[in-house]
């Protein structure tokens, strides 16, 4: 209830020294008609009027209506209107933000025009910055995948390491969770030499040593909180190093490069299928309380551009390959894509973070560009394999 909301007649807004000491209301008697003290000047009676004090802080009238409700003269509530000043306006408040960065409204995406209130979409991020970044990255991948494997190999482990830095960093910060994370990098780096080497019995030889290592290491400190920090460290464990594995594994079949080729290909142009589609005919949420930009116009943009890319992809660029490969492939693509995608945000909601980490101008950190390649190698190693065999 608003100030305004409170009130007294407006005979009752003038006081005089018969004021101080307690309230003639409280003592149970009635006031005088007169608004301030009567003195006698030639023989007569006036009447003088007492100035008004002004409420410390604030509108002078306000202080007149605090003490004018006590009385049981007027009523509690009255029309906001004030007779001799006319319609008194609500207090205006700032608007509350969020308390957590990435709590945004479903429609964030939309604000108005400062100049006429019109709508307009916006991307949310620097579009050029996200696309000279994207570039390089791409440029840099293709190079060392095509020049030299073991190059992408160091490439892959680089990644890894990155994306498990920040997400125990964030962990840390943002819920005290203490994952050791020097078994955790030198155990990602081996799933995925291992997986390259020695193939998918070598990754699970490195994935459960790693995990030992997590537990091991974790005993050199206070057992406070050992249950959960150690829960924690198997999760990065699996979620960032032993997926990128399946990258490695699908590296090393003899067309090992352009197996990875159509598995980054798919990925980027299922992204880029959901976003455009999403952008232009978005109006149906796909899961609002985890991405409020994601939509169910845009999924099926996903699975309609990663199809036909895949077509194009197992045809031309995979021995053995078909296009009904592709279909199928494209499909599982866009829909991994867009699991992995809500995954990370319900993790940085639950965070209460926007972005991973800031290392990439325009995207955020190395794991919010991750957050659909990790869970869809799996997908596509598996249907390479189905498809066309191990290599």
């Amino acid at each position: 209830m608003n100030d305004s909301s409170w009130g007294a007649p407006p005979s009752a807004r003038r006081w005089g020294p018969a004021d101080q000491g307690p309230s003639p209301s409280l003592r149970g008697e009635v006031p005088p008609p007169s608004a301030g003290p009567a003195r006698e000047v030639g023989g007569a009676a006036q009447t003088r009027p007492m100035p008004t004090v002004p409420h410390a802080g604030g509108d002078p009238r306000d202080a007149a209506d605090h003490r004018g409700a006590a009385r049981p003269s007027g009523p509690l509530f009255r029309d906001d209107r004030d007779p001799e000043r006319g319609p008194r306006q609500p207090a205006v408040h700032p608007p509350t933000h969020p308390e957590r960065p990435d709590a945004m409204p479903a429609d964030s995406a939309h604000r108005p025009d400062e100049a006429g209130g019109a709508k307009k979409k916006s991307a949310g991020r620097d579009l050029r910055a996200a696309i000279g970044v994207g570039v390089g990255l791409g440029a840099v991948v293709v190079a060392s995948l095509f020049i030299y494997k073991p190059v992408f190999v160091g490439v892959i482990a680089v990644a890894v390491v990155v994306g498990l830095w920040e997400l125990t960093s964030r962990l840390a910060e943002r819920k005290d969770i203490r994952v050791p994370l020097v078994p955790l990098a030198v155990g990602g780096v081996a799933m995925v030499v291992a997986g390259y080497v020695r193939g998918a019995e070598g990754a699970w030889v490195a994935v459960s040593l790693t995990a030992l290592a997590v537990l091991v290491w974790r005993m050199t400190e206070p057992p406070e909180n050992y249950l959960r920090d150690v829960t924690a460290g198997v999760f990065a464990a699996f979620y960032v190093p032993f997926l990128a594995t399946f990258v490695a594994l699908m590296l090393s079949a003899d067309d090992g490069p352009r197996r990875v080729l159509v598995f980054l290909l798919l990925t980027v142009v299922s992204d880029t299928g959901a976003y455009a589609v999403g952008w232009r005919f978005g109006r149906h949420k796909l899961a609002p309380r985890i991405s409020p930009g994601k939509t169910r116009e845009g999924l099926l943009g996903a699975i309609l551009f990663a199809m036909v890319a895949g077509a194009l992809c197992m045809q031309y660029l995979i021995e053995g390959g078909a296009w009904w490969h592709g279909l199928l492939l494209g499909a599982a693509v866009a829909v991994s894509a867009t699991l992995g995608d809500l995954g990370e945000s319900m993790i940085k909601r639950d965070l209460g973070i926007k972005d991973m980490g800031k290392l990439l101008p325009g995207h955020g950190g190395i794991m919010d560009r991750l957050d659909s390649l990790l869970p869809t190698a799996p997908v596509v190693w598996l249907l390479m394999v189905i498809f066309v065999g191990g290599g």
